[in-house]
């Protein structure tokens, strides 16, 4: 049996060996974003990223975790990335939200993350070129669709670049950390809804006020001794809060799925999904032929959504997503027969689907 400074001996020198090793591939990393430059190329390959993780995580024999190599690479990808160019993303903000987690999940923590106060400032930001990618919610898997995001993508051009899923825990902050202190929560309504339950059992005559975000109901209560806020534990830590309860959300498996959205569509790599939003002619069966194309073909649809159109009474926006890549000829094949029942379509992306 080696002894417990030999085995920290040997953890040191191969410590040292990885730091060697990251310098190396950075060196690297600044010839190629000299190559980039010099080509004209896009500086982020998002498909490069994906054969990254899937290699490794394919040739990891363990006993180190495959999650834990995607964190661990993220961050060196993320650092090397910001090594060649600033990469600046736009998301929904303030810090300490799920969509600032959201970001810094996909994108790792040497991107430059810029807070938005909208949904659509997001896209304005990106739309302007002032930020490469945005990070907006569409969908937690308790409470339904974000519409503020769907009807954006009515007006913008902007494709859907990856998704990205974050398991959504919800936790009682307050300054006092004591639930008798009690006498107000505050909370954006998504996160009051995932955890109705737990506040009618714990917190029944305490009133629950609704504000923009879980950040800025963590600010309110940052200065009132008497108010707590659900919010994110990275909340707890920005605010200066104590954690009352942890994980009040009513449903065990709450999950919320973030969009990244940039300029251009995202290559084809090898388990994608692509999202559309149409609008059908009214007439009668029209519900079952927009669905047969795809039926007939073998195509798997995992979603389907419906937003009124603002402009006419009773007419609706559909929003699909399905199995596949655009440049898939089947799914091609699909959607142009789709159209010949439809008022217009638009293909909002194809992008990987999110592990």
């Amino acid at each position: 049996m080696k002894t417990l400074e030999e085995l920290r001996r040997e953890i040191d020198a191969i410590d040292d060996g990885i730091l060697e090793l990251l310098n190396r591939r950075a060196r690297l990393a600044l010839e190629v974003g000299t190559v980039k430059a010099g080509e004209n190329r896009d500086f982020h390959v998002p498909s490069r990223e994906r054969e990254i993780y899937e290699r490794l995580t394919a040739a990891n024999s363990g006993p180190f975790p495959n999650e834990a190599i995607r964190s661990v690479f993220r961050e060196i990808i993320s650092a090397s990335l910001a090594l060649e160019a600033p990469m600046k993303v736009a998301f929904f903000g303030p810090k300490a939200t799920f969509t600032h987690l959201a970001t810094m999940q996909h994108f790792g923590l040497s991107a430059e993350l810029i807070p938005q106060k909208s949904i659509p400032a997001v896209f304005e930001e990106v739309e302007k070129g002032r930020a490469l990618y945005g990070v907006v919610p569409v969908e937690n898997s308790t409470e339904g669709m974000v519409s503020h995001t769907l009807d954006m993508f009515m007006e913008s051009e902007l494709k859907i670049n990856a998704e990205v899923l974050l398991e959504i825990h919800h936790y009682l902050l307050s300054r006092t950390g004591r639930l008798e202190d009690i006498r107000k929560v505050y909370s954006h309504p998504q996160p009051i809804a995932q955890c109705r339950n737990w506040l009618a059992e714990n917190l029944p005559n305490v009133p629950v006020v609704d504000v923009a975000s879980t950040a800025v109901a963590a600010q309110i209560v940052s200065e009132d001794y008497t108010s707590a806020a659900i919010a994110s534990e990275l909340a707890a830590s920005l605010y200066d809060l104590k954690v009352v309860r942890e994980r009040i959300e009513d449903q065990v498996n709450n999950f919320t799925r973030f969009l990244v959205i940039g300029k251009k569509m995202a290559e084809k790599g090898g388990d994608d999904k692509t999202s559309l939003m149409f609008s059908v002619k009214d007439e009668p069966g029209i519900l079952y032929r927009m669905l047969e194309p795809f039926a007939k073909r073998g195509v798997s649809l995992s979603k389907i959504e419906s937003r009124p159109l603002k402009k006419k009474a009773w007419e609706y926006i559909f929003f699909l997503d399905l199995a596949g890549h655009i440049t898939d000829p089947v799914v091609a094949d699909a959607v142009q027969e789709l159209k010949g029942y439809c008022q217009f379509v638009k293909v909002l992306g194809s992008y990987p689907r999110a592990k």
